[in-house]
């Protein structure tokens, strides 16, 4: 008898390598499938179509993105045809194989005027194109009904991929050489999230699968803290002191992209429903350091 399958969708990225890595490992029963753009290209809708009904998966994890903030602005068709569109395709094709899909959506999809962590209930309100175009895909994802999975988070790090932790302690070894006397960081402190590993996120979605969750999920490490804290945690646990951390308003960027400036969401739901929470956001930082360090890429350190 055929073993049933999970496909991931945008598998080459930092979070599609730790999730295919984590359905290998806990979710042994299943067949697991990793294609990237070398094999689906979701803006082609019968392309798309054909090639999931061909697998016939049981799940489709979509995690194909268009995810340069900034570049959402100047580049509108194509983000929607990826984030949404993509999305719609793919669910044209998980309906007709009666399967599940799993989309990754974000918080970007707030406006950050809230005050306190948003919940699912509350109504999407983007600021920018990305968030509009993501917004948008969660609801082609929805239309499944019960095998319809969203999952929103956010500031996301981990191996294998661009990311805030890995931009710091890339910024903090040019600081650090002898011939810089530019000793000095500047990180916006007016925009507050839950920075989330995505080892721990993938775990998360792994059982969620096993569970057959449904609907609309807030995904994220517990606490939060601004995006000024976490650099500053970064220096920090690494035992980097040499380095001062400036925090400057988001406005002195310059972006193209608008941020909601409160963004973090409520888990509440995740550990009401499926009894699953995520351990809080510096425990995971640390797990994720060592593990560089274990690997040798925080050598230069003691340089």
């Amino acid at each position: 008898m055929r073993m049933s399958r999970i496909l991931v969708i945008g598998a080459k990225g930092m979070l599609g390598r730790a999730l295919v890595s984590e359905l290998h490992h806990s979710l042994s029963e299943y067949d697991v499938l990793a294609w990237d753009i070398e094999e689906i290209d979701i803006r082609k809708r019968e392309e798309t179509i054909a090639k999931i009904e061909e697998v016939h998966p049981s799940v489709v994890v979509n995690l194909a993105a268009y995810t340069d903030v900034d570049g959402c602005e100047t580049n509108v068709q194509e983000a929607f045809l990826v984030n949404s569109d993509g999305m719609r395709h793919i669910a044209e094709g998980v309906r007709r194989c009666k399967g599940k899909a799993v989309y990754l959506s974000t918080d970007y999809v707030f406006d950050g005027q809230k005050k306190t962590p948003y919940v699912e209930e509350d109504l999407p309100n983007p600021l920018n194109i990305y968030g509009h175009s993501k917004w948008r895909g969660e609801q082609a994802a929805l239309e499944l009904e019960e095998n319809g999975l969203v999952v929103r988070t956010q500031w996301l790090y981990g191996p294998n991929g661009k990311n805030f932790v890995a931009a710091i302690l890339r910024q903090a070894r040019e600081k650090l050489r002898p011939s810089n006397s530019d000793r000095v960081l500047s990180i916006v402190d007016d925009q507050f999230g839950s920075p989330t590993f995505t080892v721990d996120l993938s775990q998360a979605i792994a059982l969620m699968i096993r569970r057959r969750a449904s609907g609309i999920y807030h995904v994220t490490n517990s606490h939060c803290c601004s995006w000024y804290e976490f650099g500053q945690a970064i220096l920090s646990f690494c035992g980097i002191e040499a380095i001062k951390v400036n925090p400057i308003p988001s406005c002195q960027l310059d972006r193209k992209a608008i941020r909601p400036s409160y963004s973090v969401l409520s888990n509440e739901k995740l550990k009401r429903e499926t009894g699953i929470q995520l351990r809080p956001w510096p425990e995971a930082l640390k797990d994720f350091l060592l593990h560089l360090q274990r690997q040798g890429e925080l050598d230069w350190v003691k340089e």
